[in-house]
């Protein structure tokens, strides 16, 4: 899975969204060619405008910084295989999957308008044997291990052999897929009209709160409210300024208000040792539950999160 960093619940929450972030309103939306390729039992999938994020120098570099090293893996496999996805691609999704008892997998999926008969010709050309699961071929890509296949010629998948494998099982039919996870299909369609967004279950919520928490998890509180965490889901958007939100869904209303209590707890606690900027970020997010739902949100200028990035919390939570 692709962990969220740990520490303060806000600059956890931004770096663990901004792992590709754009700097341009637009909405990064799958297909259903691309929903079915993504197994049943996802742990998170985070999907973001890779064209958007191209176009911008500095959402590159911030990228660059915080890019987990599973995500990095796929996306130098991408550019060093001469696919040229990262001139091709419009959209980028990565999904975190268990596979049964073998584990927890990772697959990318991209959309674009790829040169497909192209690709293919040079596949050829250059001896690519493909393993032939099925009516479909998937190919090596690269040096670094991992596998791709073209679904169509608007969407790929690629990753390690076994979960692209998986990937395409689940398009076939063979084992459930995404379509299949009412719970999580619900949630997508609140958040699938922004740029950057991300959906995690029970036990991926579960993962990312206790280190947004850090010391606070170790509470008895903690406890109460751990295996009571159904869902959440964030996005992130960068048309005026810099806006975070979070939801994460609860059994009930009293554990929502109580793990909003613990936040708040931990939000007074950071702001005790923060710098005068990680405390004025403090006071920009607000943190609060209704419904059963707890929610996070942060707001502030480009110029105040630019300066954000520089402050010694924001960098000990991504090295």
């Amino acid at each position: 899975m692709m962990n969220p960093v740990k520490q303060s619940f806000f600059t956890a929450a931004i770096a663990f969204a901004i792992v590709l972030t754009p700097v341009f309103a637009s909405a990064a939306q799958l297909s259903s060619d691309a929903k079915s390729a993504i197994p049943h039992d996802v742990q998170q999938l985070i999907v973001v405008d890779y064209r958007a994020m191209q176009n911008s120098s500095a959402a590159m570099d911030l990228k660059d910084r915080v890019l987990p090293p599973e995500l990095k893996r796929f996306e130098t496999a991408l550019k060093s295989s001469g696919l040229k996805v990262d001139q091709d691609a419009d959209v980028l999704a990565f999904a975190a999957f268990r596979d049964g008892n073998k584990g927890t997998r990772t697959v990318g999926i991209a959309q674009g308008q790829f040169h497909t008969r192209e690709i293919m010709a040079n596949f050829t050309k250059n001896k690519t044997k493909p393993f032939v699961l099925r009516n479909t071929s998937i190919y090596p890509m690269g040096s670094a291990g991992m596998s791709v296949v073209f679904l169509n010629q608007t969407t790929m998948v690629f990753g390690d052999k076994d979960a692209v494998m998986a990937a395409v099982d689940a398009r076939d039919g063979i084992t459930p897929d995404f379509l299949s996870n009412n719970d999580m299909v619900n949630d997508m369609a609140v958040v699938d009209s922004k740029a950057v967004w991300s959906l995690l279950d029970s036990k991926g919520t579960q993962t990312m709160m206790k280190g947004v928490l850090g010391d606070a998890a170790q509470l008895a509180d903690y406890d109460t409210v751990r295996d009571r965490m159904k869902s959440s889901r964030y996005t992130m958007d960068f048309q005026n300024g810099v806006k975070f939100d979070m939801a994460v869904v609860m059994s009930d209303t009293l554990t929502a208000a109580t793990a909003a209590t613990l936040m708040k707890g931990v939000s007074i606690m950071r702001k005790t040792s923060g710098s005068p900027l990680e405390k004025s970020a403090l006071d920009q997010t607000t943190i609060d539950s209704n419904s059963g739902t707890l929610t996070v949100a942060y707001s502030s200028s480009d110029s105040q999160f630019a300066s954000l990035l520089s402050s010694p919390l924001f960098q000990s939570v991504v090295k």
